[in-house]
C-alpha cells in the first residue's frame, strides 16, 4: 500500500531524509484513507452530476441543461484525482508530452461546451462539443494505459481498411 500511495503522490523513492519544507508539506496533507474517500465520493458525484444531465434530456429545452450538467460532472471527475496524486501532481501528469494535446482538446472541449450551452444557448453546437468532449476525454484517460491508445489505433485500423 506504501507503494502505491508514493507512486500516486509522484515520489516513486523511499524517504531517506526529509528537510523542513517536506515536513511541513507532509504535516499539513489529508491521510491515505481521507483521500481514497474524497476521491470515490467526487467521482460519485461527477458520475451523478452526468446522469442527473442525461435525464433533462427529456425535458424541453434539457440540451443545454445536459451540456451544463454532464460538463460539470466530468469536471468533478478529473478533478477527484487531485485527491489522490495531489494538484501539483496531477497538473504535471495532464500536460505531461504524451497527452499534452489530449489535455488541451479534453480543456477547450468542456469550456466550449459550458459557452455553447450557457452563453450561446446553441444546442446544436454543445452536442457536437458534448461528443468532442467524451472522445477527448476517452483519448486522455487512454493516454494513462500503457500501450491503450496504440491498441486502440490498430483495432480502428483494422476495422476502416
Amino acid at each position: 500500500m506504501d507503494k502505491l500511495k508514493r507512486v500516486l503522490s509522484g515520489n516513486d523513492t523511499p524517504d531517506e531524509e526529509s528537510g523542513i519544507m517536506s515536513q511541513l508539506n507532509d504535516a499539513s496533507t489529508l491521510s491515505w484513507s481521507t483521500r481514497i474517500k474524497a476521491f470515490i465520493a467526487c467521482f460519485i458525484i461527477g458520475i451523478l452530476l452526468s446522469l442527473l444531465g442525461s435525464f433533462a434530456l427529456f425535458f424541453k429545452g434539457g440540451l443545454n441543461v445536459f451540456a451544463v450538467f454532464y460538463t460539470l460532472g466530468n469536471v468533478v471527475s478529473l478533478l477527484s484525482t487531485c485527491f489522490l496524486m495531489g494538484p501539483w501532481n496531477q497538473i504535471q501528469k495532464m500536460f505531461h508530452s504524451t497527452r499534452a494535446i489530449a489535455t488541451c482538446l479534453v480543456l477547450a472541449s468542456l469550456v466550449m461546451t459550458l459557452v455553447s450551452a450557457v452563453a450561446w444557448h446553441n444546442p446544436g453546437l454543445a452536442l457536437v462539443f458534448i461528443i468532442i468532449q467524451s472522445l477527448s476525454m476517452t483519448w486522455y484517460s487512454l493516454s494513462y494505459i500503457p500501450y491503450a491508445r496504440d491498441a486502440v489505433k490498430k483495432t480502428i485500423s483494422a476495422c476502416v481498411g
